[in-house]
């Protein structure tokens, strides 16, 4: 099917940019409060964009708007049109905007958080909007540039790019060893207490998959966040399977079986292919990489 467009007019520069403005954001609330303009005035312009184009520029999806075929052409023009606005402006090589990442609890903080923080040593009007979250990725991306998942993920109309593996181990605190005894083979792990994920809510395989070398052990303090599962080992309250990029950071926590229990989990960055022709976006995912080859030994358990 053909989405190219059939002009009753033309269609404004300015109707692009809020169409442009709709489509990174998912919503007209967000996209109005970026523009400094009220709800009621972005509807307006994206109903004269349509009625300039012949068609929907925009559908209801599951979590906001998203992009019809005719909205993906018009996005691209749009794009063209900001291109040449920035063009008009050689000798201001800043950045301004905002990038939208969803990544897991500990990617967040880890990584994403002091790679933000050397974007804006250049650029300090680039902010960056976190959702924390462990899941799949998206379908749609609506609301956020880019997504950070573990494992390698099943997308369409999205890029999916490979940035590193972290390593999974078995750690506990000197208090608890002290109280409980030491374990001198894994087989003695069985039945024994573990801090990890919730099971009944965990939506990701490859950390389900990583339960492996623990399977015998019966859950003590399950939680949705990773840094619950770090401030729980070091109290005491049971065995816990960490990323060791958190837990090697610690001096109270000791790592068991580096050999046997090792399990490596890969982070894999999701975008929109419209998301990677955005300056600003584009400086955050070089960030995003120096800081992961800054702390390629960490993430891998090796600094110990």
């Amino acid at each position: 099917m053909s989405v190219t467009p059939q002009l009753g007019r033309r269609a404004s520069p300015d109707d692009l940019l809020v169409l442009l403005s709709v489509a990174r954001a998912g919503r007209y609330t967000a996209a109005a409060a970026e523009l400094g303009l009220n709800h009621t005035t972005i509807a307006r312009r994206i109903s004269a964009l349509e009625e300039a184009l012949g068609g929907r520029v925009l559908a209801r999806g599951a979590s906001g708007w998203v992009l019809t075929p005719l909205g993906e052409h018009a996005v691209a023009a749009a794009e063209d049109v900001e291109r040449a606005l920035g063009a008009l402006r050689p000798d201001d090589a800043r950045l301004s905007g905002v990038v939208r990442l969803s990544a897991t609890d500990g990617f967040s903080g880890f990584i994403a958080a002091p790679a933000i923080v050397a974007v804006r040593r250049s650029h300090p009007e680039v902010s960056l909007e976190i959702v924390a979250a462990t899941r799949r990725a998206a379908q749609q991306r609506v609301g956020v540039d880019l997504e950070v998942v573990v494992g390698r993920p099943h997308v369409h109309r999205a890029e999916a790019i490979h940035l590193a593996d972290y390593a999974l181990g078995l750690y506990a605190s000197r208090g608890f060893l002290e109280r409980y005894g030491r374990p001198a083979t894994t087989a003695e792990l069985e039945g024994a207490p573990l801090v990890y994920f919730i099971e009944s809510m965990l939506q990701v395989d490859a950390l389900d998959e990583a339960r492996r070398s623990t399977r015998g052990m019966v859950d003590a303090v399950s939680s949705t966040n990773v840094y619950v599962h770090v401030d729980a080992t070091r109290a005491g309250a049971a065995f816990g399977l960490l990323p060791a990029f958190l837990a090697d950071r610690h001096d109270d926590l000791v790592r068991l079986f580096p050999e046997e229990i090792d399990e490596r989990l890969p982070y894999w960055l999701v975008c929109r292919p419209e998301a990677l022709r955005q300056p600003t976006v584009l400086a955050f995912i070089e960030a995003l990489r120096a800081r992961i080859s800054a702390v390629e030994t960490e993430l891998l358990g090796r600094r110990r």
